[in-house]
This record gives C-alpha cells, sequence and structure tokens, in this order.
C-alpha cells in the first residue's frame, strides 16, 4: 500500500492524543531517525467532540491536508487477561456514528513489536465513548466484540477521513483492565507502565508512514 502528496514533499504525519500527560509521552519518546515527512502532536483535549473538532480543524491547514492520521494515547482494555501496558493496535474503531476501518494494519503492529519488544500486543475493533466505562458496560462492550475503549479514538478517525481520503489508525495503551479498574489499588503502577510503553511507539508509527509512503513493487 502507498498513498501520494499533491504537494512537492512527503505527505505529513498527525499523531492525536487527547491529554497532556499523553503529548508528554509522546514528545519525549521520538527515538532515533527521521519521518518521511513532518510529525505534528496534536493534543485535542478530551472527549469525542474535542477530537472531532481539534482534528478537523488541523486538517484544513494546506500543510496537513493530505496527512495521515494516528489516535493515540491511554484506553480501558475489555477483554479478560488484558494489563497495564498492553498494547492495542485497531483494525477498526466503532461508536454510536458508525465504523472507520484502520489502514496497513499488520504492518503497524509489526513496527510495534519492534519497537516495544516484551509487550503484549493485542488487535481488534476499538470502541468509542463519551464517558468513563466501568464493570457491567465494559463487559457489554467485550460481548459486542470490542477489545478496548477510549473516548477520542473513534472522533478523531472519522474526522480524518471525512476530510479527504488516507491513511489512519489508532493504537492505544491499557491503562486499566477488567481485573486492574482504576478505582483499585495499584493504579498509579498501572499508569506509569502505560505512560513508559507510550514514551516508545512514535518511532513504530513514523516507520509504518514510511512505509505507506514508499512506492508500490
Amino acid at each position: 500500500m502507498s498513498y501520494g502528496t499533491g504537494g512537492s514533499g512527503p505527505a505529513p504525519l498527525l499523531v492525536a492524543c487527547a491529554l497532556g500527560i499523553e503529548r508528554l509521552a509522546l514528545r519525549g519518546g521520538g527515538g532515533p531517525g527521521e519521518a518521511a515527512g513532518p510529525v505534528t502532536v496534536l493534543r485535542t483535549g478530551m472527549g469525542p467532540q474535542a477530537a472531532d473538532h481539534a482534528v478537523a480543524r488541523a486538517l484544513r491547514e494546506a500543510a496537513m491536508r493530505e496527512a495521515a492520521v494516528v489516535a493515540t494515547g491511554f484506553c480501558a482494555g475489555l477483554a479478560p487477561g488484558m494489563h497495564p501496558g498492553d498494547l492495542v493496535v485497531a483494525d477498526e474503531t466503532r461508536d454510536g456514528a458508525g465504523r472507520t476501518e484502520c489502514s496497513a494494519v499488520e504492518l503497524l503492529a509489526k513496527e510495534l513489536a519492534r519497537a516495544v519488544p516484551r509487550r503484549v500486543i493485542h488487535t481488534g475493533p476499538l470502541v468509542g465513548s463519551d464517558h468513563v466505562v466501568r464493570g457491567a458496560e465494559r463487559a457489554a462492550l467485550h460481548a459486542a466484540g470490542a477489545l478496548a475503549v477510549d473516548m477520542e479514538s473513534a472522533a478523531t478517525l472519522r474526522s480524518a477521513v471525512r476530510a479527504g481520503p488516507r491513511p489512519v489508525a489508532a493504537v492505544r495503551v491499557v491503562v486499566d483492565a477488567p481485573e486492574h479498574e482504576l478505582v483499585r489499588i495499584g493504579t498509579l503502577r498501572g499508569g506509569i507502565s502505560a505512560f513508559r510503553v507510550l514514551r516508545t511507539v512514535l518511532p513504530a508509527f513514523i516507520e509504518w508512514h514510511r512505509s505507506l509512503l514508499l512506492p508500490r513493487r
């Protein structure tokens, strides 16, 4: 798979997250190497509406109109056996407004496995919510096929594809899971683990993006 740009240089990469602490982790974890095109880390603010508006505004800028978009940050795991620090690579995002298919999922999972060895990587649907999901609601979302839930990824990717065709992806780090909910002892430890993992993912996003820019053979 490859995609082009109508401009004179490589298409850029927009990495969207909601929280300041997520942006701090991403900005501190660039690692070695250079991106194929400009990389922007955008803090959207919390919730689907904030994510939608922030991404739409960013992609209206001339330099970003053909940007690939990755939604990232923390999430709540829904499947039994998940642990803080696990990675979720979405094959699609879904919410009440519909579904968005993600691009080159296997390639992205491969790059993450290389960048973050010894971490468990889950691949499957990532569902969006407008509130923090707990207990029985988590179980219901998992029963409907979702692996994890967050508040911004579905809105981010929907906004991105609405602005024009482009590669999109969503990668989230589990900060809590059915056996490790935020209200329980161990939350701080889980949060630190998730933060450390989030610091390591940006090079994988860059390699995924670079591969998409390569000419077809």
